[in-house]
């Protein structure tokens, strides 16, 4: 989802291609204006990669209509017309705004707490904007514009429904020639579109939305991302649990979970005998007050700290319907969720721990450009989040000096801590340059306190911990999407749902090519037989649109030697090779977890 950067002051540090972007938003609806005259205008702000402006039209846009706006767009930008800012009274901005039919313009004014506000003409087209802007019009660069939307006024469904027409902007050809390429090739490696080709998921009207179901490929899938997950955190000192998809209200009560995150929970169930909401049932949104409860069922000493516990539990959040975005964004999500609950002095090992564990995990899928999202509590905004000055200010200085000990590049968001405390996301760049949110690691000093969560000091005496809420790949849903994209498919060999296609010459093979399904099986390898009646290099080819690995064609020869003929998916063919040879060749990359075939 594309981040809106504001109209913002000259003021502010506008960076270059931000200043022409948000240009060429004004330049769009010169040229938008020029065709229709009653248009009624929006906002025209610069984005991630380019540009939008809302339009209140007569008549509904189509496609057709952008190449004619495109061109209107070019004579302009041809011109080289200067920027002109101004500065007009409120009153005189309002005057003639009204006069002009501009309602939405006017609005804005209205909300505007200056008694002056900013005006900037270019050839005949003036607009209400606080910059900045590039000198003239031919300092921007080439302009392509992408697509229609609709989008409700100020974000508000009971607004009017604006037009919204996207473009982009770069200062080459060649910017722009690459960044539509890296359009087109995200198209090609939606995991929405190489879910329903490679049979790994199912999105169907005949359950919610925002319930994925998952074939035996995806499933596979699953398994193998949370084995490997699973297997890499035992060796970390990590215990596995396993708590129920239900809640009672209390439980996210003493979490304040119920206060701060109760319109993503879904609707309370009264069961058998409750009488009181505190009773009531709420299906799982998050382990921690789960974890916390599995904590104080026994007694603990600070020699037996830090306690790890992990689950894969299944939680669900009622995201809005217009966020289901497949894998991506769902309402069943599957997390490979971890709390530590520790002491202050170990505070900073485990953390380490918590990195070490993640890069390790990151390295093995060939993710290595990532950074950290450092979340910290908006200091204005104190009312938001739970937890004294002191807890926080501990807190947020003991993982600022975490990551700053881990030598992890990171950027600093104020106000999107967790609302019991600070957090470090780290962000994942895929092959295409994407960022996806994955990893987090939150230090929390509030829910100890909540749940009144203690171990016997050194001193005899009860102390309170401190929590380390913890996940790896954070929901297996979005990790796997973020895979399907990363590989476009083609999965590691140890990752393939299926490995290996063994693909008969002629009927007669068929016998021999089940025995070599039989021999890789028992090697562990995940292998299956196409008897189907079509040609060998059809089959060759399907297996490969499928994304295998390997495909091994048998006919007499092979039969006889006791061999496969191997070839690629990537259409390289090394011949034949005895059996043994390459049940030791993929079983020693699947061992290591190599990237190779």
């Amino acid at each position: 989802m594309s981040s809106v950067v504001a109209e913002l002051d000259e003021s502010v540090n506008y960076t270059p291609v931000q200043r022409m972007r948000h240009s060429a938003a004004h330049v769009m609806a010169e040229a938008v204006l020029e065709i229709f005259p009653d248009a009624k205008l929006a906002i025209g702000p610069a984005i991630e990669d380019g540009f939008y402006y809302d339009f209140d039209l007569p008549r509904n846009l189509t496609p057709e209509d952008l190449p004619d706006i495109e061109r209107r767009m070019r004579r302009i930008i041809a011109g080289k017309y200067p920027f002109v800012r101004d500065r007009w009274p409120r009153e005189q901005a309002l005057e003639y705004f009204r006069a002009q039919g501009q309602d939405y313009k006017v609005e804005l004014i209205e909300n505007l707490p200056d008694a002056e506000v900013g005006i900037y003409t270019q050839d005949t087209f003036l607009d209400l904007c606080r910059g900045p802007h590039v000198q003239n019009t031919g300092q921007i660069g080439p302009v392509k514009l992408m697509k229609i939307a609709g989008a409700y006024w100020r974000g508000d469904e009971h607004r009017p429904m604006l037009q919204r027409i996207y473009g982009t902007a770069w200062f080459t050809q060649e910017e722009l020639d690459q960044y539509l390429w890296r359009l087109e090739e995200a198209q090609k490696r939606d995991h929405r579109k190489l879910g329903r080709e490679l049979k790994l998921f199912v999105l169907s009207d005949e359950v919610p939305a925002g319930v994925p179901l998952f074939l035996p490929n995806g499933e596979m899938l699953r398994y193998l991302m949370e084995t490997y997950v699973r297997e890499t955190q035992e060796r970390y000192g990590y215990q596995h649990v396993w708590t129920s998809h239900l809640g009672k209200v209390k439980l996210y009560k003493t979490s304040k979970h119920w206060y701060n995150y109760r319109e993503n929970m879904f609707p309370i169930m009264q069961g058998e005998q409750e009488a009181s909401e505190d009773e009531a049932y709420v299906l799982k949104p998050m382990n921690c007050p789960h974890h916390f409860t599995l904590y104080k069922s026994q007694m603990h000493s600070y020699r037996e700290l830090p306690v790890r516990y992990a689950e894969f539990a299944t939680l669900y959040r009622y995201e809005k319907a217009g966020t289901l975005t497949g894998l991506a964004r769902v309402r069943s999500l599957t997390q490979d969720d971890a709390h530590v609950m520790l002491r202050k002095d170990q505070i900073q090992e485990e953390f380490n721990r918590a990195i070490d564990l993640t890069l390790e995990v990151f390295n093995t899928y060939g993710l290595t450009d990532y950074w950290i999202s450092l979340s910290l509590r908006d200091p204005h905004k104190k009312e938001d989040y739970a937890g004294s000055d002191e807890v926080w200010e501990m807190a947020e200085s003991a993982l600022r000096e975490a990551v700053n000990n881990k030598g992890i590049k990171y950027r600093e968001m104020i106000g999107e801590a967790a609302f019991y405390g600070p957090k470090t996301d780290f962000m994942v760049k895929d092959a295409l340059g994407r960022d996806w949110q994955c990893s987090t690691v939150q230090l929390d000093f509030v829910q100890p306190i909540n749940f009144e969560l203690e171990y016997i000091g050194e001193d005899g005496q009860p102390h309170r911990p401190v929590i380390i809420h913890r996940a790896v790949t954070g929901s297996t849903e979005r990790f796997m999407a973020m895979l399907i994209e990363h590989y476009a498919g083609a999965f590691p060999v140890w990752l393939a749902p299926v490995q290996a296609m063994v693909i008969p010459i002629a009927d007669r093979h068929n016998e021999y090519a089940h025995s070599v399904q039989v021999a890789l099986k028992a090697a562990g390898v995940r292998a299956d037989v196409d008897t189907r009646s079509e040609r060998m290099n059809a089959k060759v080819r399907d297996a490969q649109m499928q994304k295998l690995p390997y495909m091994l064609v048998v006919g007499d020869r092979e039969a006889a030697d006791n061999a496969v003929s191997v070839r690629l998916r990537t259409n390289e063919n090394l011949g034949a090779t005895p059996l043994d040879a390459f049940i030791e060749r993929i079983t020693n990359i699947v061992k290591s977890k190599s990237r190779e075939l």
